[in-house]
């Protein structure tokens, strides 16, 4: 299988940006204290229980990058790749793929909806603007 052609480049930066945005969105600037709270555990708790911090920012980060790719290569398929219209797949990414399963996932789960909602607002806005990214800067 050969795989779609993309800008590299821009499939880093927009991941990088998603890491970042992820770091802002659960700080205190943003939603770390509804989160914590929402979490049913202590600062200590989430702290004692995250496991090696590293391998855990490695893995948020190398997520941000996958769904980053994945998004430049549907892009390949939406001519022209406007930044509306790269705003739009995300998206629509976000409300056909993390939103819905994410959503069928925390109520079976129990999850409070404000949890998910804080959670998938970051996917939504970390989607959205990769869709930017790669759009703007398409080749």
């Amino acid at each position: 299988m050969e795989l779609p052609h993309v800008n590299y480049l821009a499939v880093l930066v927009s991941g990088v940006v998603i890491f970042l945005l992820g770091g802002m969105w659960y700080s205190k600037l943003l939603f770390a204290k509804p989160w914590i709270a929402l979490m049913g555990k202590s600062q200590e708790e989430l702290r004692a229980n995250a496991g090696p911090m590293p391998v855990n920012f490695l893995i948020a980060f190398l997520c941000g990058l996958i769904s980053a790719y994945v998004i430049a290569a549907f892009l390949n398929h939406h001519e022209p790749a406007t930044i509306a219209r790269g705003a739009k797949l995300g998206a629509v990414c976000w409300l056909g793929f993390t939103a819905t399963s994410s959503l069928a996932t925390a109520v079976f789960s129990q999850i409070p909806k404000k949890l998910w909602l804080i959670n998938t607002g970051h996917n939504l806005v970390s989607y959205v603007v990769a869709g930017m990214i790669l759009a703007a800067w398409r080749w």
